[in-house]
């Protein structure tokens, strides 16, 4: 179970005990409804012992959650309540090395990640491979290190690539759009700020002389760009527009996109001259062609530096993640998500 996920959730625990029951008969409970709740409440304590048997042998994966900091024992690692344990669907959240590996190898990798970055024709393969394994390095420097977004997005340039996200999101496009068609014919604001969102697609669509690539990467805007109204999320803080000469105010913003359109269309356009990113108070990333390509590569610095959701965006991010990249964290979806999702799996 360690191996699999050093914090199980409960589903997960009774998961591992039904198999137990399954793979052993004779262990079956027989006052118990299932057979086996009793072996899921042991696997817990279990569970729990062997992680701080862990703790106390130096075992980073959850020796950072491990602080017990007291008046009898002032001298103790503090309490690491602030630390967050696996991060939604991350299998660990400070894992070890990998075996052969410490911190110099893996620094070295690092540093072959930004020389590879840099030129002209990448090695895709071999970056994704070398990430993958500088994974706990990065971890380790997110936690301990505290860094700042900028300063670690320099040190991991791999992290500002464009994402290759799209396969399930071209999936739903058609369906979403669909979905954002039938409720603009209602009534409601909802309703009323889908039909303008669709009249300037439309319109874009119609006088732009558009290539198959671009009406692609235009659906795929108007996929993401309108599941927050279709949701009833207020998308105000998030999507943010200037003309490119006029200074935006960025101050007091966790999380933004800032589009560069040009002066003639309004707060809404599917094919901006550029996409910034925006991450507390500062532009991290810029210069991105597309939206879409912007909201992919938000998304991964999210994950990447254990950023919060924003809050007024809650449902369009948890969509995203467990629908669009089927990232599941084991918890039920909300009413409206699994009535879209619903909707989407619809023949």
């Amino acid at each position: 179970m360690y191996n699999f996920k050093p914090y199980p959730h409960d589903k997960e625990v009774g998961m591992a005990a039904e198999a137990l029951v399954t793979a052993h008969p004779c262990l079956r409970e027989h006052g118990s409804k299932n057979g086996w709740y009793g072996w899921k409440v042991a696997l817990k304590f279990k569970m729990g012992n062997y992680r701080t048997r862990l703790a106390r042998s130096g075992c980073v994966d959850v020796s950072v959650n491990a602080g017990k900091r007291s008046r009898t024992n002032p001298e103790n690692d503090c309490p690491h309540s602030n630390i967050k344990r696996a991060r939604r669907a991350e299998v660990n959240y400070l894992p070890n090395f990998p075996r052969g590996e410490n911190e110099t190898t893996l620094e070295e990798m690092r540093v072959q990640i930004i020389q590879e970055t840099e030129k002209t024709e990448r090695d895709q393969i071999l970056i994704e491979k070398l990430m993958h394994t500088t994974f706990a390095l990065r971890c380790q420097h997110i936690v301990q290190g505290s860094p700042q977004v900028r300063e670690f997005l320099e040190n991991w340039l791999a992290l500002r690539m464009q994402s290759q996200f799209y396969c399930e999101l071209d999936q739903y496009t058609p369906k979403l759009a669909a979905l954002y068609r039938q409720k603009s014919s209602r009534t409601g604001k909802g309703a009323e700020a889908l039909r303008e969102m669709l009249r300037i697609y439309d319109l874009e669509i119609t006088i732009c002389n558009i290539t198959e690539e671009h009406d692609i990467n235009m659906r795929r805007t108007l996929a993401l760009r309108a599941l927050p109204v279709y949701l009833r999320e207020d998308d105000t803080e998030f999507f943010k527009t200037c003309n490119g000469e006029d200074e935006v105010e960025i101050t007091d913003t966790q999380l933004a996109l800032l589009s560069v359109v040009p002066d003639s269309i309004g707060s809404i356009s599917f094919s901006p001259e550029n996409i910034s990113i925006v991450i507390e108070d500062e532009v991290v990333i810029s210069e991105l062609p597309r939206l879409a390509d912007a909201f992919v590569v938000l998304f991964g610095l999210i994950y990447a530096l254990h950023l919060d959701y924003p809050k007024k965006l809650t449902h369009t991010f948890t969509f995203i993640q467990k629908v669009l990249m089927c990232l599941d964290d084991n918890k039920p979806l909300k009413p409206c998500l699994l009535s879209l999702k619903n909707d989407l799996l619809k023949e």
